[in-house]
């Protein structure tokens, strides 16, 4: 973070630009942004949420602030940050579309489509992280309403599916659910099993790798049969990557 040059910094404090490195992520200070953005907002904030302040992580820190402006702007919070040119606010509106209350699920997957969609790859990771807990908690409503977005022509939405529904994934809880039985998860990968793109490849592969630390036989004849199926070179990646734990 040390290596953000001030200009920089200042621009994404403004949100006038994009983050374009990890380093850029991590260094900008909510608290300034969200002035910026919101002052009613930013009364109920720390007076600094820069990287690492008081020890707290980048999630919890968009956890905050997506709050803050919840209580301030009740749902309309979410239009205000949606479609703003800062990808950390285009974060916090997929927080808050996670924490509002009185969404249906099938609502909450529809605001999120286009940040599941948006050209800022960070933003896209954001979009599953902030929804994951209420996928969590509903996850047989989520499988079928997530099921018909794995024939999207857009491969981020294609990948979505398969993200936000990983056993175990990375910066959230762990569906426990699909940890002792993936079997449920099927319907999603089924589609993708082939799929063209690199993007949707390599989450597919991590969400059955997941699946394989509990249940390595169930990932061993899915790719089987996957393998006989679908002979291509596409499904052979997947296939090798999603083993990779089992055959270490």
């Amino acid at each position: 973070m040390a290596d953000v040059d001030a200009r920089t910094l200042k621009a994404l404090n403004a949100g006038e630009v994009e983050a374009a490195t990890l380093a850029e992520i991590l260094s900008v200070d909510f608290a300034k942004l969200c002035r910026v953005v919101s002052p009613e907002a930013a009364r109920n904030l720390p007076r600094t949420l820069a990287g690492g302040e008081g020890g707290l992580g980048i999630t919890k820190r968009m956890e905050m602030v997506a709050h803050a402006l919840l209580d301030a702007h009740g749902h309309d919070a979410i239009d205000m940050c949606i479609a703003h040119p800062s990808d950390s606010v285009r974060g916090w509106a997929c927080y808050a579309i996670g924490a509002a209350d009185g969404l249906t699920l099938r609502k909450r997957l529809s605001l999120i489509k286009p940040l599941a969609d948006d050209p800022n790859s960070g933003v896209r990771e954001w979009a599953w992280i902030g929804l994951r807990p209420r996928i969590a908690a509903s996850l047989d409503e989520s499988l079928d309403l997530l099921l018909p977005w794995t024939a999207s022509k857009s491969p981020n939405i294609r990948r979505y599916a398969s993200e936000i529904t990983r056993p175990r994934g990375v910066w959230c809880a762990h569906l426990d659910t699909l940890k002792r039985n993936p079997a449920p998860g099927l319907p999603i990968l089924q589609p993708l099993n082939a799929d063209p793109t690199k993007y949707v490849q390599d989450s597919v592969a991590n969400w059955l790798n997941d699946a394989s630390k509990s249940n390595p036989e169930w990932v061993r004849t899915v790719c089987a049969a996957w393998l006989k199926q679908s002979p291509t070179r596409q499904t052979e990646r997947i296939c090798r990557r999603a083993m990779r734990t089992i055959e270490a």
